[in-house]
């Protein structure tokens, strides 16, 4: 059976105290969807917001206007002002018969997961970073996922693990990841309206933008995180 997960790559938030987070290691990843506690929300929230806290461009500095004095929105100030946010991370796919993993690779993002379309309804062929490289190809009415695809390695056999499925699977694997990535917004949003109540609309925007997503949800809309 196959199964498609929205991953962030996290890191632990060590001396973190501007709002709740998780206990997590120092490498590892969280699963996006509507299930998440209110702490691995405000993780979730971190992460995005400390990835994109790097210094602009000088036309994307002036256009950011300067860093506010408030410590909350001084570190919320890259994720604010970035028109395409950068999401590590990205699509999970898992066989649980026989435990092969497609991961991500290195400098992937969430941002950039309707790359997927490209090919169940595009090129056919997609990239998903490198180290270890990702790829994922259509052959008539199968798509392969490749991992190691640049170099062919898997240590033992010489080949790259490989996960083979029909095209209308992956279609329905992608339609259950992009309902996780809207309830994990949904939950994000209210998450947002309880712990930074000044900057919740703009916060949620942001998440919306790096998660390629549609700015659908319902301002009352509530939820338990």
């Amino acid at each position: 059976m196959m199964s498609m997960r929205p991953i962030l790559e996290i890191s632990a938030p060590d001396g973190f105290a501007l709002w709740p987070t998780g206990s997590h290691g120092p490498y590892g990843s969280l699963a996006l969807s509507g299930r998440l506690t209110a702490a691995e929300v405000g993780t979730a929230v971190w992460l995005l917001a400390d990835r994109n806290d790097v210094e602009p461009d000088p036309g994307q500095a002036e256009e950011r206007g300067p860093r506010p004095a408030d410590p909350v929105g001084a570190f919320l100030h890259g994720l604010l002002g970035e028109s395409h946010p950068y999401a590590p991370g990205g699509l999970v796919v898992t066989d649980s018969v026989t435990g092969a993993t497609f991961e991500p690779g290195c400098c992937n993002g969430l941002e950039d997961w309707r790359e997927w379309l490209n090919v169940t309804d595009g090129s056919g062929t997609a990239w998903f970073g490198h180290d270890p490289d990702a790829r994922a190809e259509c052959v008539g009415r199968v798509v392969r996922l490749t991992q190691n695809a640049a170099d062919g390695e898997d240590g033992e056999d010489g080949k790259a693990p490989v996960i083979e499925l029909p095209v209308d699977e992956l279609r329905r694997l992608l339609a259950g990841a992009e309902r996780d990535l809207r309830d994990f917004l949904a939950l994000a949003a209210s998450w947002t309206r309880r712990q930074l109540p000044d900057h919740a609309t703009a916060v949620t925007a942001a998440l919306t933008r790096a998660l390629d997503l549609e700015p659908d949800l319902e301002p009352d809309q509530e939820s338990p995180a």
